[in-house]
């Protein structure tokens, strides 16, 4: 079943190489992901997210207010 890789934030730059890293991370590790971007502000307040970008893997916020680095990412998918 593929992971479910959410990327929450308003489609700013930081956010869109958020979720470059987060693809490339899923690919080295070979996880089967689909990533989706969730761009509708009350959503994401709704989420209890403060700082975006945002990243939530199967509906769980996993990292927020920082683009991570691919080890950082790798990491975050190796842990859910």
């Amino acid at each position: 079943m593929a992971k479910k890789i959410e990327i929450l934030g308003a489609g700013c730059p930081r956010c869109k190489q958020t979720a470059k890293v987060m693809e490339i991370a899923a690919k080295e590790l070979g996880i089967d992901a689909v990533i989706e971007k969730v761009e509708d502000i009350e959503e994401i307040i709704k989420r209890g997210v403060i700082a975006t970008p945002a990243v939530a893997i199967n509906g769980k916020i996993v990292l927020s207010g920082k683009i991570p680095n691919i080890a950082e990412a790798k990491k975050i998918l190796s842990q859910n």
